[in-house]
């Protein structure tokens, strides 16, 4: 008996079969290549516009990506250039260069971020949040509710503060002219980006472009305005009862909703405003697809709120509020009957809250009908159960009819042919509890509709599956391989329903490298749940026999298909005809071949394309959705692109499964043939997390792919309400609280300063006041190149209670371009000293007070915080003792004599090398050079004298009295002219001397009887000038061990120093003029900064890892974060008061000074002893503080020993999750997983020996190797774990090594430059190409659909590039396109491994990158242009370097769009001189 084939054909006027629903979009998209993300940014889009969060603040999905973390959310100040200094920048610079600059930067990749912030040492992952570019969807709500509470450019004029300097005033108001400007730019610019968009909405937009809902909208065809009367019938109808409206495809179904829709909701506003309960309608539609479909359809036609949910939303992870709050801010929500299931479900919604129910296809709620069966293939359309669920469990529950809704239910097909007629429509009506009805005048519905004619074909009878040759040959070799069972049997069905060719086909598909490793996985899993039974042996025998069949596949010669006399079944040889017979010549017409599988439709459009008529244009048309191995799939932007071009005639005939057959806005068709074949039962596995309770629970076998899977979803059910991990709304009992980092807390404004309180004097000095001490300690001041100095000197001694520490020597400038190290001598032992002792060194100290920095102190010995003392010229060691050290005859003669007295009978040699002071002016001192005989003190002075207020003659230019005293005075006209040296009164020898400095006149004639000759000896007021720049560097050191005590820290104190020195207003600004720069405070702490925070993130990583051996990556990550976010480290740091100890005040002429011995004369005398000195300082500098000190303490430690800086971070951190003090103690905190020690096969074996013969390094622990090279695309590989964990620990182990290579190969590069160039050493593109030149590649173990392909050309080209560039070229690899993020992240993983198996040994990291990276990083300047090719890295580098211009900015900002949404569209403009030069509108 012949099989029939149904054809079903159409009039020549073409017939449009779309399923009652017209393909329109939503608001504006910004094109996304994935339709996943595509989908997720609609729901983005809608929920911003409805400012409801996308996902419920108890729970959210983890992303399984291995990207790296990203650091602080930066507002727009922070991603703004602004450097000071207009008159750096002329217009000569610009006035050649402004158009180029404007068409380069209009051409870069405006990203939103200025490089001055995205290369800042604090833009490590954790502290940079997110860079939208590559932001997770969690990230991006993050920043969308950080800029609803933020906008930074509200205009508000700056006011000069008292404190603020005029150049700060003006820095703060150009910034505010800069916002002014660029709003208002911003506003004009808005109105061209909406005409842009509006023209990518008329239909000459390209497709490709266009997202899936601006697809639709493009295609949109508005449904019937003026309803015909069998609409209006079936509409009165309905207002009365329950209906099924029964009518044909493409009759205007829809519009009865429409009509219905806007009854019932005049109905509810009504209701509303009679304070009844709200209520809200749902549309319920079978796919994806639909929802948005039917969405623009009503919102179209309707005028109140409307809005549409999938389940690609994540509305599964909705919370009750969420639901609450839709469905009151809308009336209507279209939706899959899966998703009100689930709320009905869940208790989020109740039966008696809905007002009208409408059923889009009515007839699949029927049971029996061959739909049911299509569930296999499209398992996103469950309409079937998910009906009978809401109508017989919650519909026909409610038993009060007022509080039930109204229903609806649309159909062109009520029963199926093989039905029985009568029976199948009682069974529909009793489902749905309404009554089918149709038109009356069925007249009048025909001459609207188009009515297809429809044949049934027969065909010869079927030859019964059988083996083809190809199948024979795989049969003897591998047909005891389980695995292969399915495959086998698929090609035997093929065999008899397409024919032998199709059936050779079906190994094609089924073994290619995507295929085999889908298999290898499955086989696998199967043996990691029967491992105690099964030898590993037999495990590594079916793997190698599945290979070994694949390549016999891939050997096999293939033949044509119009080569096999048997290579086409009778039933395709029948289709073959009428395609022919339709497309034999050029031809408008349109055809669709349904088939039940996508197996099916796929091997007929290869088929077609190999023996279809040359004017036969095919394509395939199937869900998107993974299926069995050998299918295909296309997601749902792929499918609406494939019927645009079959709309276009781009393609005329498609093959398809059911997805096609209802619902989708299908083109005019000519023919339609359904191509079926029976099928077997199947079977589901849920696996969940390895975090889950349950980890894997499988169903019972079923008749399709849909219940299959309902029964293995009802059995994970039952295991975890049994254990109690979900309650009785089969919500999940265990609740994570995200962390306040989702909502951008845990980041630091960088704007945002504050008054602290500062230490000026070291709390040594005040411990050790107000007794006589009996010992002293000495440290002695000495220059390393005295002849520095410019005049003979000897060392002078600092005398103190207690030691002194070894402190690093200073560098001093003592004249132009003579610099000479200031060496602090400190002796180990003390030496007595008597009262009288003490009584002379308090006169001396208080002398070089009072004679060179004109101050006179009260002589009180015990208030006495330290002594001054000269030392012997020519010591040998401070050990030697006091009394060969001090110069006891100086110390006596000054303590006996105030001056030296001059006299007319003093001879010239005494006149000479001696210290003058002027006696009225604290700032005139003198060198006694020489006695002039020539000149006498009535002569002129003479020309080259430096300038003084009185200069009638000698005499008068060497007296200062004030004019009433001058005219007293009597002086000899007898004494002697002195030719002097004027004293640079120059406090600061820290600083580098000023052009003003060097251009002051030092050339003076003096008399003597004026002056008063100091007792101190030349060579002592010498050196004594330079014990201001000797007691601040000492005190500012003394401040530094201060703070590493009060963290309980040893840091060697010039480390210690500079981890706590800000020396401007913006240090944290790299490359940027300095603001209020403090000269003379040596190195500040921002390469400090940048190594402790590398440190800080690679021991928090370990800690993690350790503590957390079953976390994921995403917990890994949010948990470290906590820990080294800015936010975490200032806390810590206030309650330590570490702003305190800060050093952001340079050397002070003021503050140098004792405490303790009141001063009598001189500036400052009325001072208050303990006044509190505040200073400001950015929340963010103290943050940066604390990174620096561990790196302080990083760098304090000797190579083998880094337990100080771990000290530092549990200091710093204060968190359990980081809790040792040891660097030993890691791997104490480590247990070693089950998985690690679990049994080991062949396979693992080679790899560890082909590891090992490539890197000289063998693995202890094979499965730890094993997990290094596991994709996150299998999830359970005998129960090892993806490599997701160990990349997080070796990407911080990575980033430690390669910044450490950094810092001390290049110890002057400041950090900005540090980290430019690490970028290029920790690259993708880097990291995949040494996993190639490793071979790693060939390691790792994968599935997912493009990405061998993707993995497999990569490989091909890197190679090739190598080998052209040859074995000495380092960069090759920064020609390659751009590399596969997986291969980047095995090579962390690995040194992960590394780190774990050698038992945390960094040695290992380290031979590691000695031997595998070093090479390539030798020669950092061959990455400079990679390390700037971030485009504003490069636009800095223009304006700033090139063109000199200190006076612009980067600015960006999101613009309202057509919709006046204000997240579609982000605008950066660069600004010069307050113009805007260029310009840049991206999604983010």
């Amino acid at each position: 008996m012949a099989t029939a084939l149904q054809i079903t054909s159409y009039d020549a006027d073409l017939w449009d079969i779309q399923s009652a629903m017209s393909s329109v979009s939503t608001s504006q998209e910004r094109p996304i290549s994935s339709d996943l993300e595509d989908l997720y940014f609609d729901c983005v889009e809608v929920h911003m516009q409805n400012h409801e969060p996308l996902t419920p603040e108890p729970s959210i999905k983890t992303p399984e990506t291995g990207s790296d973390e990203l650091g602080a959310v930066h507002n727009d100040e922070e991603a703004q250039l602004l450097l000071q200094d207009d008159e750096m920048c002329t217009a000569g610079h610009l006035k050649g260069s402004g158009q180029r600059q404007a068409g380069e930067v209009e051409a870069m990749n405006n990203e939103g971020k200025c490089s001055q912030q995205a290369h800042n040492s604090d833009l490590r992952r954790e502290d940079l949040l997110l860079d939208l570019e590559s932001a997770k969807p969690e990230e991006v709500e993050a920043v969308q509710r950080e800029e609803e509470t933020h906008h930074p450019y509200e205009d508000s004029e700056p006011e000069l503060e008292e404190g603020m300097s005029t150049q700060k005033f003006q820095a703060s108001k150009r910034k505010q002219e800069y916002k002014r400007k660029f709003d208002e730019w911003a506003r004009q610019h808005a109105k061209i980006i909406t005409d842009e968009e509006i023209r990518l909405h008329k239909p000459g937009a390209a497709d490709e472009s266009l997202s899936i809902r601006e697809l639709m909208r493009k295609d949109q065809r508005n449904i019937i305005t003026d309803p015909r009367e069998y609409q209006l019938e079936l509409f009165e109808r309905a207002k009365k009862q329950n209906i099924i409206a029964v009518l044909d495809t493409g009759s205007g179904k829809t519009l009865i909703a429409v009509l219905l829709l806007r009854h019932i909701i005049d109905q509810e506003l009504e209701d509303r405003a009679q304070g009844k309960k709200p209520r809200t309608a749902f549309f319920l539609v079978d796919s994806v697809a639909l929802v948005f479909q039917q969405y623009e359809v009503l919102k179209a036609n309707l005028d109140q709120r409307i809005e549409c949910f999938c389940g690609n939303m994540n509305t599964d992870l909705w919370a009750k509020v969420t639901w609450q709050s839709h469905l009151k801010q809308n009336m209507i929500i279209v939706c899959t009957a899966e998703i009100l299931n689930q709320c009905l479900m869940h208790s989020f919604i109740g039966i008696d809250q809905i007002n009208l129910l409408i059923f889009d296809e009515a007839h699949h709620a029927k049971k029996n009908h061959p739909y049911a069966q299509y569930h296999s293939i499209h398992p996103d359309s469950k309409l079937l159960a998910d009906v009978r669920r809401i109508i017989k469990e919650y519909y026909m529950a409610e038993n009060d009819d007022s509080k039930r809704p109204k229903v609806f239910g649309m159909t062109a097909s009520p029963v199926d042919v093989r039905s029985n007629f009568t029976q199948a429509a009682k069974e529909l009506e009793a489902m749905l509890h309404c009554q089918i009805a149709t038109t009356a005048d069925l007249a009048l519905l025909r001459t609207s509709v188009s009515r297809p004619n429809e044949s049934i074909v027969e065909y010869a009878r079927l030859q019964p599956p059988h083996e083809t040759a190809l199948g024979l040959e795989l049969k003897t070799r591998y047909g005891d391989l389980e695995s292969l069972a399915k495959t086998f049997n698929d090609a035997k069905e093929a065999s008899s329903e397409l024919g032998e060719w199709c059936a050779d086909q079906v190994w094609s598909f089924a073994t290619t490298e995507k295929e085999a490793i889908r298999f290898e996985r499955r086989i696998e899993k199967a043996y990691a749940k029967k491992h105690e039974t099964i030898p590993v042996d037999m495990l590594d025998d079916e793997i190698r026999r599945l290979h070994e069949a694949q390549d016999f596949v891939k050997d096999w010669k293939f033949v044509g298909p119009a080569e096999s006399s048997s290579g086409i079944s009778s039933k395709v040889q029948v289709l073959r005809q009428y395609l022919d017979l339709i497309f034999e010549r050029p031809t408008n017409a349109r055809c669709i071949v349904f088939a039940d599988r996508r197996s099916t439709a796929r091997l007929l459009n290869k088929l077609f394309t190999n023996i279809g008529s040359p004017h036969l244009r095919t394509g395939l048309l199937v869900g998107a959705r993974k299926g069995e191995p050998g299918d295909v799939m296309l997601s749902v932007r792929e499918q609406i692109l494939t019927l645009k071009r079959f709309r276009k005639g781009v393609l005329n005939c498609l093959f398809a499964t059911s997805i096609a057959e209802e619902g989708l806005d299908i083109p005019e068709c000519n023919l339609v043939i359904r191509v079926t074949a029976e099928h077997g039962q199947f079977t589901c596995n849920v696996v969940l997390p390895e975090s889950s309770p349950v980890h894997s629970v499988t169903g019972r076998p079923s008749s399709t792919k849909s219940i299959a899977r309902r029964s293995a979803a009802f059995e994970a059910c039952l295991l975890l309400r049994k254990g109690g991990h979900i309650d009785e709304n089969l919500l999940s009992t265990h609740h994570k609280h995200l962390p306040a980092m989702r909502n951008a807390h845990l980041a630091l404004n960088l704007n945002k300063s504050s008054s602290y309180e500062m230490k000026i004097k070291p709390r040594i000095w005040q411990d050790s006041r107000g007794t006589l001490p009996q010992w002293l300690h000495v440290t002695v001041f000495k220059l390393d190149k005295p002849e520095c100095l410019g005049r003979d000197s000897q060392p002078i001694a600092l005398l103190t209670r207690t030691r002194m520490p070894d402190f690093p020597s200073v560098l001093l400038h003592l004249q132009a371009d003579m610099t000479s190290n200031l060496i602090f001598d400190s002796s180990q032992a003390s030496f007595p000293v008597s009262a009288d002792d003490l009584a002379k060194l308090t006169t001396f100290t208080l002398r070089i007070y009072k004679d060179i920095f004109n101050k006179k102190f009260e002589i009180n010995d015990p208030a006495m915080s330290y002594w001054f003392a000269p030392v012997m010229k020519h010591y040998h060691s401070v050990q030697n003792g006091a009394a060969q050290l001090l110069d006891w005859e100086t110390i006596n003669y000054v303590h006996a004599n105030v001056e030296w007295r001059w006299t007319i009978d003093c001879s010239t040699q005494e006149l000479e090398n001696r210290y003058l002071v002027d006696r009225w002016d604290g700032g005139r001192r003198f060198w006694a050079i020489e006695v002039l005989p020539d000149l006498r003190p009535e002569d002129p002075v003479p020309s080259d004298a430096a300038a003084h207020k009185y200069m009638a003659s000698i005499l008068d230019y060497s007296v200062s009295l004030f004019p009433k005293a001058r005219k007293k005075a009597v002086w000899r006209k007898d004494q002697p002219v002195i030719y002097a040296h004027r004293i640079l009164h120059r406090l600061n020898w820290l600083d580098e001397f000023t052009e003003k400095e060097l251009n002051v006149s030092k050339i003076a004639y003096v008399c003597p009887e004026p002056l008063l000759f100091s007792a101190l000896p030349t060579s002592v007021a010498a050196m004594a000038y330079l014990i201001p720049s000797a007691i601040s560097r000492v005190e500012s050191y003394l401040i530094a061990l201060e703070t590493c005590d009060m963290l309980g820290l040893t840091i060697r104190p010039d480390l210690a120093l500079e981890a706590i020195t800000k020396d401007s207003d913006n240090t944290q600004e790299h490359r940027q003029e300095q603001i209020h720069l403090q000269r003379g405070m040596g190195k500040n702490y921002e390469r400090l900064e940048f190594l402790g925070d590398c440190f800080l993130k690679m021991a928090t990583s370990i800690s993690i890892y350790c503590l957390y051996p079953n976390g994921n990556e995403f917990d890994y990550h949010v948990k470290r974060m906590l820990l080294i976010c800015n936010h975490n480290l200032l806390n810590v740091a206030m309650e330590k008061k570490l702003y305190q100890y800060i050093r952001s005040l340079g050397f002070s002429r003021r503050n140098w000074y004792p405490q303790g011995i009141k001063l009598l004369e001189g500036k400052g005398m009325n001072k208050i002893e303990d006044q509190v000195y505040k200073h400001v300082l950015g929340e963010k500098t103290i943050a940066d503080v604390a990174e620096a000190l561990i790196g302080a303490a990083l760098l304090s430690s000797n190579t083998a020993n880094v337990d100080m800086a771990v000290k530092a971070v549990t200091a710093f951190v204060s968190s359990p999750d980081h809790n040792v003090t040891r660097w030993a103690d890691y791997y104490k905190l480590y247990t070693t997983p089950a998985w690690q020690l679990g049994s080991v096969n062949a396979k693992h074996i080679s790899v560890v020996n082909q590891v090992e013969q490539q890197l000289g390094y063998r693995f202890t622990y094979p499965l730890l190797l094993y997990s290094a090279f596991t994709h996150s695309s299998l999830p359970d590989s005998q129960g090892v774990p993806t490599y997701q964990r160990l990349e997080f620990l070796g990407d911080s182990l990575l980033d430690m090594v390669c910044v450490s290579f950094l810092f001390r190969q290049h110890p002057d590069r400041d950090p900005q430059w540090l980290t430019e160039h690490k970028g290029a050493m920790v690259s993708n593109k880097f990291l995949a190409a040494l996993a190639v030149r490793l071979e790693f590649h060939r390691h790792l173990r994968f599935t997912g659909h493009g990405v061998e392909t993707h993995n497999r050309e990569y490989v091909a080209e890197i190679e090739e590039i190598a080998a052209e560039h040859g074995s000495h070229s380092r960069d090759y690899w920064t020609t390659a396109r751009q590399a596969p993020k997986a291969y980047a992240d095995i090579v962390e993983s690995f040194i992960g491994a590394l780190f774990v198996d050698s038992e945390f040994d960094f040695a290992q990291v380290e031979r590691f990158f000695d031997h595998n990276i070093r090479w390539f990083f030798e020669d950092m300047a061959v990455y400079d242009t990679f390390a700037t090719r971030h485009p504003v890295t490069r636009l800095h580098a223009h304006l700033s370097v090139a063109l000199g211009c200190a006076n612009y900015r980067v600015m960006a900002s999101g613009v309202p769009n057509a919709a006046g949404t204000l997240v579609a569209h982000q605008v950066a403009v660069v600004m010069v001189h307050g113009e805007v030069v260029a310009s840049g509108t991206a999604a983010s």
